[in-house]
């Protein structure tokens, strides 16, 4: 059972606000898991984005103020955020490109880098899950002056890189919880330097990624227009502020994600203290992937899943990873996107359009011979 609320109520720790309007979807049980973060020791304010919904746990799009740190409040990806790098190709030509992505399963070579953590057994790959590498081209143009600030203009062509700090994060989070469960660091500033090598990870591996795509498929690579985590920890005014799917909001720019078959937005974020400094990190997911498995079978063929309605390709080997991060299972971007306009968190700066998204390696024959 879904609802949509905007609240602010007091419990005997901490306020509860949900930044969503009437018309939003928002899951109670995503609610509920914010007030349930809201009662644990120490907290102080809990704001919920309008694309919360429930997680493992705690709430997925939240920012969490607390006087103690939890290191489960931002799980186990720890770093992982959306970069936007300009990407000039001489032809665009999505069925063409489609093709030549390079295999993003498959670890790049590490000599001779830096590697936060030393860890490289999975730098240069994406993951599962809703993680994914996008070619997009730059649609309409809503804030003229913001998009002259980051050199974007309609027509022109992302690369969209969506990851995180993958075994890494896991790795961290761990440790903690074998000894810890949910409970605090016992030990902040370790977990803290541990959780910086993981996000400097999640920031090099989409690089890498980036400059693996531009190099098969022949394109130029800029320097990214942003590059901004949603899964981290950071220390502001004495306290820790936790962020679950929620991106740094004040003065950050953002790339909010729709899915593989919508637009997605770029937005100047400008969030104040009751929104926890942050925006939304995406569109949200409003069915659970048991729930996306099962209706989307009944409903699509793999074929029809591969092309999406605004006329983009998916590069997805993975049959039950196509159903499970079909575009329906997923809120509607604009209505986010509205609802931080609607309460001051955010002005957005161009739309983009999905031209090839790339989710896992398609290694099977097609018709033709090509892949």
């Amino acid at each position: 059972m879904g609802r949509s609320i905007l609240s602010q109520q007091q419990s005997t720790r901490a306020t509860v606000e949900i930044f969503a309007a009437p018309a939003s979807w928002i899951e109670s049980g995503a609610v509920d898991q914010c007030h349930q973060v809201a009662a644990l020791n120490g907290m102080i304010h809990v704001a919920g984005m309008p694309d919360l919904h429930p997680g493992k746990g705690a709430p997925i799009g939240a920012a969490m103020l607390s006087s103690v740190l939890y290191p489960f409040l931002v799980g186990s990806d720890i770093g992982c955020g959306i970069a936007v790098y300009p990407f000039t190709l001489k032809r665009v030509v999505p069925e063409r490109l489609a093709g030549r992505f390079p295999d993003l399963d498959v670890p790049a070579e590490a000599t001779g880098l830096d590697v936060p953590a030393g860890y490289t057994d999975q730098l240069g790959t994406v993951g599962r899950g809703n993680h994914f590498v996008e070619l997009a081209r730059v649609g309409a143009v809503l804030d003229g002056g913001h998009a002259e600030r980051l050199g974007l203009a309609a027509g022109d062509t992302v690369l969209i890189v969506h990851s995180g700090s993958r075994g890494l994060g896991e790795r961290i989070l761990r440790a903690h919880t074998e000894v810890h469960g949910a409970g605090p660091a016992a030990d902040p500033a370790a977990y803290l330097a541990a959780h910086d090598d993981a996000v400097r990870w999640g920031h090099l591996n989409r690089r890498i990624m980036a400059e693996r795509v531009a190099d098969a498929l022949g394109a130029d690579l800029g320097d990214p227009v942003t590059d901004v985590c949603h899964n981290s920890v950071e220390i502001r005014d004495g306290l820790y502020l936790h962020r679950k799917g929620a991106a740094p909001g004040d003065g950050a720019d953002v790339l909010i994600a729709g899915t593989r078959g919508t637009h997605s937005f770029l937005v100047a974020g400008h969030a104040g203290p009751a929104a926890g400094h942050s925006v939304a990190h995406g569109a949200g997911r409003k069915m659970s992937r048991t729930d996306a498995l099962r209706r989307g079978r009944a409903k699509h063929t793999i074929e029809e899943l591969r092309r999406t309605a605004v006329g983009s390709i998916v590069v997805c080997g993975d049959r039950q990873l196509l159903f499970e991060e079909a575009p329906t299972a997923y809120k509607r971007i604009e209505q986010v996107v509205g609802d931080l306009v609607t309460h001051h968190l955010a002005t957005p700066i161009v739309s983009t359009v999905p031209l090839v998204t790339y989710k896992t390696a398609d290694l099977a024959p097609r018709k033709g011979g090509r892949r």
